[in-house]
């Protein structure tokens, strides 16, 4: 299942307004507006929980982390950048 130019960068308003409003990172904005937990995610990732609370944290994050974690996002990388 590939994304299209058109919704390749589409990103939810909720999530939008989680990261100015809140001043959230991108990664939680999404894992929430997801209804994911940590667990849940750094389970789909394959590491800790811990690990991945740190990783959430860091902004800039590294492109191939990003890829990873948008993937156990179900979303594209583009979408992790509010």
């Amino acid at each position: 299942m590939g994304l299209t130019k058109q919704n390749a960068a589409t990103i939810p308003n909720a999530v939008v307004n989680q990261v100015i409003n809140k001043n959230m990172t991108p990664i939680r904005a999404w894992r929430e507006h997801l209804g994911l937990t940590q667990t849940e995610v750094a389970r789909r990732l394959g590491i800790s929980q811990s690990a991945y609370a740190q990783q959430g944290a860091k902004e800039p994050l590294r492109k191939a982390t990003r890829e990873k974690i948008a993937k156990a996002l179900g979303i594209a990388p583009e979408q992790l950048a509010v």
